[in-house]
């Protein structure tokens, strides 16, 4: 499968940087996010967008739990990963190449029962779009580095995810769960919304 080159989207590196980690990537699929698993309850039964999904150690997970996936990511060398991973595991997803710095980055992208965004700070007027991309009671995931993680050469202040981020959501959204918590790697958090009836 083959995917155009897109756009000039950041996380801890470039697209470049990201298709060359995952070209030299060995080995088979990570484990699926620790405060994914943790927190599958709190998932609708149904669709999820992953965002960013990488090489899929997410989409994988709940493809093999029985949501219907569709994962998107800039990173080809990841998607390809990704599809290599699904057709030996026998599963389905619909994989997309989305530059996430754009500003259509969502559009014709439909509507899921769950988004999950793992491990990538999407910005705040693109955060706000994406109630219109989730169905009646849909769940929005969020997880990744907190703004109390360490920012170094990697780790930019502007890949840390803040409570902040959501502000716009208010009138859209519940709270299901705002959690931080830091081990050896650092400061993680975990973020669950819920879409409210309009």
């Amino acid at each position: 499968m083959a995917y155009k080159k897109r756009g000039n989207m950041q996380y801890m590196g470039n697209q470049s940087f990201w298709d060359q980690k995952f070209e030299q990537r060995s080995g088979g699929i990570m484990s699926p996010e620790k405060s994914l698993v943790e927190n599958i309850n709190l998932l609708k039964l149904g669709s999820v967008l992953d965002v960013a999904c990488g090489d899929g150690r997410n989409t994988i997970y709940l493809a093999e739990l029985g949501y219907a996936l569709t994962g998107i990511d800039f990173s080809s060398k990841a998607l390809v990963r990704l599809g290599r991973f699904l057709h030996e595991k026998k599963l389905k997803a619909y994989l997309k190449l989305v530059d996430l710095s754009s500003e259509q980055a969502f559009d014709g992208m439909g509507v899921f029962d769950n988004i999950v965004i793992n491990h990538y700070r999407l910005d705040a007027s693109k955060l706000s779009q994406l109630a219109e991309h989730l169905s009646e009671d849909g769940i929005l995931f969020v997880s990744g580095f907190g703004e109390h993680h360490r920012v170094d050469e990697r780790i930019r202040s502007e890949d840390l995810i803040r409570i902040s981020d959501f502000d716009g959501l208010k009138d859209q959204f519940e709270w299901l769960k705002k959690e931080a918590t830091r081990d050896e790697r650092g400061g993680f958090v975990t973020f669950i919304l819920k879409k409210v009836k309009a």
